[in-house]
């Protein structure tokens, strides 16, 4: 009996079928990048807001103020009486306005200085903004004391994000590619909607949470459905997908320029997801799958189909496919570390998924905006990632995996190691270096995807990548926390740790085996026999 390699070469390896199922689920990298990202306009912090004395709105409402009036009126002048620094924001006066405050003259009472300045008190809750419903900094309150509740909205997420790695590429690797997929992106859907009209900040973190564990599943699932049925040549397609990632990236200020609020926005970036379960239809379950659930013949049935749509014909004697010997289980963990080469693997694998993650969050947030417009710097960052892309599309299959993903890693931690030492006086320099430092590390991000997918037999793929992957997800946790603790004690800190963190990286993976050209490994012995 033929091997699926050899029936996939007859049927065609990158055919009509195969484009078209590639460039429907590419789009998942596009949706999947506004839900990455979303916090950045989900979050902004209004400009214009202040904190209400007790009384005011009664007032303001009995005398027919604007809200600029009434902040005109009840705050500005009283602040500057009480604490020339206070801007209103996060305190007011320890005062209240009664009825017999007069609307011509509602400072009488306060304008002597004589009488000493009123004492000041915290806010609580009693915040007014310009615009309550443009984010949802001002729709929960997430203003001076409650601001590190924004930082765990997008904490909250990234658990969903790990989460989502454990279940939901288990599920896959059990139940199946298509309809972990299906079922992901219904369930990215429907959460995103709930979170859109959240009655408070509770609900909403529970649905973001929810939100980040359909997400990582229609990320992970639709990369390994694309590896899983071209051939060895063209398993690049994989870094495709991370341009479209970066599509997205650059689509999503647009969106957020073009929606006033955070709920149009959170609609927009969510609806989308239900368009894909048209994939139904036209998008078929891996064979590669079937054939290690002993199901060869709806695996043929798929090839056959395959064959037409591709303008090929499979001979006749392809009447079976040889099936996997190995014995179908529910995977573990202790699957990836059982054999010696899966143990190194695995392990090389998941220290560069943290890395990778970690360095290029902490870069980005380093970097930060240059300017004062979001949107355009935004688009901007965005715009930067596609060289990286473009550098490994143009390496990867003359030179292989290993050499760009370990040079990649050094380039990006020597960057960081020279940044860290450049003089602040010359911050175009300092800037160049450090944008080099994030293509190196935003390549690494890139080939890990792909390296990840061929280093794993078909039985443990979907779970492999998924729980390395889910190292991603806690470095994106950790980022923030490491790089500004340490930028506490001393700003270039950071740096020096990414700097090591990203060299060894490098030197780690060139211990990884060389997959350019290989047939994508069936089972854990193909893994051992790697070189």
């Amino acid at each position: 009996m033929p091997s699926f390699d050899e029936v996939l070469k007859e049927a065609g390896e990158f055919g009509r079928f195969q484009k078209r199922v590639f460039f429907l689920l590419c789009q998942t990298g596009i949706t999947f990048s506004f839900l990455f990202a979303s916090v950045v306009f989900l979050g902004q912090t209004p400009d214009n807001y202040w904190c209400r004395i007790p009384g005011a709105a009664e007032l303001s409402e009995r005398c027919g103020w604007s809200l600029e009036e009434e902040q005109n009126f009840t705050v500005l002048p009283l602040l500057r009486l009480g604490n020339e620094s206070s801007s209103g924001k996060c305190e007011r006066l320890d005062i209240a306005w009664d009825s017999s405050v007069s609307c011509a003259s509602p400072l009488a009472r306060h304008g002597n200085r004589s009488v000493g300045n009123p004492p000041l008190a915290t806010c609580h809750g009693n915040w007014v903004y310009k615009q309550p419903h443009s984010s949802i900094v001002s729709e929960y309150n997430l203003v001076c004391g409650n601001a590190w509740m924004l930082d765990l909205s997008q904490a909250i997420l990234n658990l969903g994000f790990l989460a989502g790695a454990f279940t939901l590429g288990y599920a896959a690797d059990r139940y199946g590619r298509i309809l972990i997929y299906l079922l992901s992106c219904l369930g990215v859907g429907i959460c995103g909607i709930i979170v859109a009209f959240s009655p408070n900040f509770t609900v909403f973190l529970i649905f973001r949470f929810l939100q980040g564990v359909f997400g990582k599943g229609t990320w992970m699932t639709c990369y390994v459905i694309v590896t899983e049925i071209v051939g060895s040549d063209q398993r690049i397609v994989g870094i495709v997908i991370q341009i479209f990632f970066t599509l997205g990236i650059m689509i999503l200020p647009g969106i957020a320029y073009l929606v006033p609020t955070w709920q149009g926005i959170q609609l927009a970036i969510s609806l989308p997801n239900f368009l894909f379960l048209l994939y139904y239809w036209v998008v078929p379950e891996s064979p590669r799958w079937l054939l290690t659930r002993k199901k060869g013949e709806k695996a043929l049935k798929i090839m056959h189909n395959i064959a037409k749509h591709n303008g090929k014909y499979l001979s006749p004697h392809y009447s079976e496919i040889t099936i996997s010997n190995e014995e179908v289980t529910n995977p573990s963990f202790l699957d990836l570390v059982r054999t010696p080469r899966m143990r190194r693997n695995t392990l090389i694998l998941m220290y560069a998924w943290f890395t990778s993650a970690l360095i290029y969050q902490g870069l980005v947030m380093r970097l930060g905006i240059v300017g004062g417009n979001l949107y355009l710097d935004f688009f901007i960052s965005g715009a930067v990632e596609l060289p990286a892309a473009l550098l490994i599309l143009v390496t990867i299959d003359r030179i292989g995996r290993r050499l760009p993903f370990g040079i990649s890693n050094i380039v990006a931690g020597i960057a960081c190691l020279i940044t860290a030492f450049l003089p602040e006086d010359v911050p175009w320099l300092k800037t160049t270096v450090a944008t080099l430092g994030r293509l190196g590390i935003t390549m690494a991000f890139e080939i890990v995807y792909l390296v990840n997918t061929e280093l794993y037999p078909t039985t443990l793929r979907n779970f492999g990548v998924s729980l390395c992957s889910s190292l991603c997800d806690l470095g994106g946790i950790i980022a923030p926390f490491l790089l500004f603790r340490l930028a506490a004690i001393w700003l270039e800190l950071p740096l020096i740790i990414f700097s090591i963190l990203a060299v060894v990286c490098g030197l780690l993976v060139l211990l990884l085996p060389e997959t350019k050209g290989i047939s994508l490994p069936e089972t854990v012995e193909d893994v051992e026999e790697l070189s």
